[in-house]
C-alpha cells in the first residue's frame, strides 16, 4: 500500500495567514527595510501590539530580519531575509489570482443581476 504524500500547503499557509502578515510582507517587498514606526504608518489600522506579534512570528519563521541599533532612542529596522524573499513569487502569484478572482466574482454577480431582470 502506497503512503499518501504529506501536503505542505497547510505548512506554507500557517506562515502567511494572519490578518496582517500579507500586508506587512507587501510593505517590506515594496519598500525594503522599514523602521517599526514606518511600518505602523503604512498600516494605520493595525495596533502596535498586533504589529509586534505578527513581526515576531515572521521573524521566528526566518521570513523577516530584525536589526536593533544601539542608539538613543533605540532604532529597530525590519527587512525580508534572503529566505523570506523566496516568498515573493508566491505572493505575487497569489495577488494576481486574487485580482482575477475578484474580477470573476464581479462578472458573475453582474450576470446574475442581468438574468434576474429577464
Amino acid at each position: 500500500m502506497q503512503e499518501t504524500p504529506i501536503c505542505r500547503v497547510e505548512t506554507a499557509l500557517e506562515i502567511l495567514t494572519g490578518k496582517w502578515k500579507p500586508s506587512i510582507l507587501l510593505e517590506l517587498i515594496t519598500h525594503g527595510t522599514l523602521r517599526f514606526s514606518e511600518l505602523k504608518r503604512h498600516l494605520p489600522n493595525i495596533t502596535q501590539k498586533m504589529l509586534t506579534a505578527q513581526l515576531r512570528e515572521l521573524e521566528l519563521n526566518d521570513i523577516v530580519h530584525r536589526e536593533i541599533y544601539q542608539v538613543v532612542p533605540p532604532r529597530v529596522e525590519y527587512s525580508l531575509t534572503d529566505y523570506g524573499r523566496t516568498l515573493m513569487p508566491i505572493l505575487h502569484a497569489m495577488n494576481h489570482w486574487g485580482e482575477q478572482h475578484a474580477a470573476h466574482m464581479e462578472q458573475k454577480e453582474q450576470e446574475q443581476k442581468a438574468a434576474s431582470l429577464h
